[in-house]
């Protein structure tokens, strides 16, 4: 045996206390789940999908929290300040933009129209074939994203017990769908609530752990800026630049606007608290309970480096996975301590399955009023609504439990996730932004701008990908060295080194756009579909925009088309011009 895998057998100290741990987060999930499936009122569809519209605000925001800082976010992040800094971390300030936009831009137009499915309101402002588009994009994107969401803590679970990723996973998806069909919105957000004080929990303990065990928190920062990990933002304008002050702000900003203002698995417990005001306290709450939680995961990358930093087990491979990072240091910081270990994974698949039971809800929201009601003839019985809701959070389980089949070869999981939603999110993003905010453009023109986006989008991203995993884009890591291992480890896989560089030469080979920093793909894809939805306006013409019901457009657009209006009305009294004849530069000449 070598000395790598004496190491990782010594370290894969999972006792009895840790499955007792973990396995009674389990059991708590499932107990809430039979509770407001049985023992609560029988659910109709609007409290299955909606929680009836009443819940209380901390609880909605908990699990906001809990569903977006996934276990992609609760390894990824630790393992991207590890290696790179924490120049990803600048992020934060476009979540607190973000907050200011939704809450001001898209939060009232969506509560107010009281709808379930936010594809409801591409119907309204355009047609169907929008709404179709919408739903069609936001299903491919779940189906790709939710794999990724269970393969992510069933690679911490193999890491610190040896058990098989494709043996935990099927266990872990039935008992999200048994709670999740179950009990609805309700029984999401309260196993939310539990997950979300696990993660946070595991998150503490392992940061207050791990600093007594090197020296307390000045040496961590102590090491950390040395090797220059905390930095000021790069200010650079140049778009390939992986991460710079621009990107994690305006990139950062329509990022999290797209996923937290437009998306069906976030917006759904947004409109299921009674008011608006309610909503934008919840919002609040959600953007300092990210900002927390984003701190505390790059702390433990500045810890994790601080503990290894002269000998890095990426390239001595005795982490056999970059995302296997924060578990490895976990076995070694809290595995003494019976139980503990078992509370950091529970936490671990606490984020797991908040973001997996929340997007299920979704899809059964998206599914049942998007691609089933507008399609029967005779209104559907309550059973049968219940029995669609429920096999749909079944069926979409079952097909994400055999993709992890394909996500385990795919690289890391922070930046492949953004780069493959951008495909479906920027696109989505776009044509939510011009129905709220450009009254003029028409469904033609949206849906054409739309599609071509997501083709731009699928050809960018894709390709981006594949240069990626075949080595030909190449990033640099912060200083790693390997010169004071105390264990003999295979020296030729430093030929494949984790510190990685792009070469002048290769970039000159490689295609300008799949060198765009994914910080800017959402934000790109948006773009292109706005500009084509523009252009594409001489083709198919435009919108009287004073015919476009005021309810769906942002409340400044309101006010701004409002006096337009009265002004045009006032001239065309006065010069007997009928108001027809006006275009929309009449309008804004006025």
């Amino acid at each position: 045996m070598s000395d790598i895998d004496r190491i990782i057998a010594e370290l894969q100290r999972f006792t009895w206390p840790d499955y007792v741990v973990f396995v009674a987060m389990f059991i708590l999930c499932v107990f809430i789940g039979i509770y407001f499936g049985f023992m609560n009122k029988p659910l109709n569809e609007a409290d299955y999908l909606m929680g009836g519209r009443n819940m209380l605000i901390l609880p909605i925001a908990l699990s906001l929290i809990a569903s977006f800082i996934s276990g992609i976010t609760l390894l990824g992040l630790p393992t991207e300040v590890y290696s790179f800094g924490i120049q990803y971390t600048y992020v934060g300030m476009g979540v607190i933009a973000m907050g200011f936009v939704m809450g001001i831009f898209y939060l009232p137009v969506f509560h107010d129209l009281n709808i379930t499915s936010t594809y409801e309101y591409l119907e309204s402002r355009f047609d169907r074939r929008l709404r179709m588009f919408g739903s069609v994009m936001f299903t491919i994107m779940n189906i790709g994203y939710l794999p990724i969401v269970i393969y992510v803590p069933a690679l911490a679970f193999n890491q610190v017990t040896g058990v098989t990723v494709h043996t935990i996973t099927p266990i872990v998806c039935i008992i999200c769908v048994f709670y999740t069909s179950l009990g609805g919105l309700k029984a999401v957000v309260w196993t939310d609530v539990v997950q979300i004080i696990s993660m946070l929990g595991a998150l503490i303990l392992v940061a207050i752990k791990g600093s007594l065990d090197i020296g307390g928190a000045k040496e961590v920062f102590n090491s950390a800026w040395e090797s220059t990990r905390i930095e000021a933002p790069e200010l650079s304008i140049d778009p390939t630049f992986r991460h710079t002050l621009w990107s994690q702000l305006i990139g950062g900003l329509i990022y999290w606007t797209q996923t937290n203002a437009v998306s069906q698995n976030m917006i759904q417990r947004y409109l299921s608290l009674p008011s608006l005001r309610s909503a934008r306290w919840a919002l609040a709450i959600f953007c300092l309970g990210v900002l927390i939680l984003m701190a505390l995961c790059a702390y433990n990358g500045l810890l994790i480096y601080a503990t290894y930093k002269g000998c890095d087990p990426l390239t001595t491979k005795l982490a056999k996975a970059k995302d296997q990072l924060l578990p490895l240091f976990v076995m070694k910081t809290l595995g003494e301590y019976p139980g503990l270990t078992g509370l950091f994974i529970a936490g671990v698949f606490s984020a797991a399955l908040s973001s997996l039971s929340t997007c299920l809800n979704s899809m059964s929201a998206v599914v049942l009023e998007d691609f089933v009601k507008p399609f029967v003839s005779t209104p559907l019985s309550a059973k049968a609504i219940n029995w669609i809701m429920r096999l749909v959070v079944v069926a979409v389980g079952a097909l994400c439990v055999s993709l992890v089949y394909v996500v385990e070869h795919m690289g890391t999981v922070l930046q492949l996730t953004m780069s493959l939603e951008a495909i479906t999110n920027g696109p989505l993003f776009g044509i939510f932004t011009i129905g709220l905010l450009m009254p003029w453009i028409n469904g033609d023109s949206a849906l054409t701008g739309g599609i071509f986006g997501v083709i731009a989008m699928s050809w960018i991203s894709l390709n981006a990908q594949w240069a990626i995993a075949s080595g030909a884009i190449k990033y640099e890591t912060k200083p790693l060295t390997v010169q004071h291992c105390k264990y003999e480890y295979n020296e030729t896989l430093l030929s494949s080194s984790y510190n990685l560089t792009i070469s002048p030469a290769s970039k000159d080979d490689i295609f300008p756009l799949y060198r765009v920093s994914y910080m800017w793909y959402t934000a790109l894809g948006a773009l292109i579909t706005v500009i084509m939805s523009g252009i594409c306006c001489c083709v198919f013409g435009s919108n009287d925009p004073r015919r476009v019901e005021p309810s769906l457009l942002t409340p400044s657009i309101r006010k701004l088309f409002s006096y337009t209006e009265d002004k045009l009305n006032a001239k065309a009294l006065n010069l007997e011009i009928p108001l027809k004849n006006h275009s929309i530069i009449d309008d804004v000449a006025l």
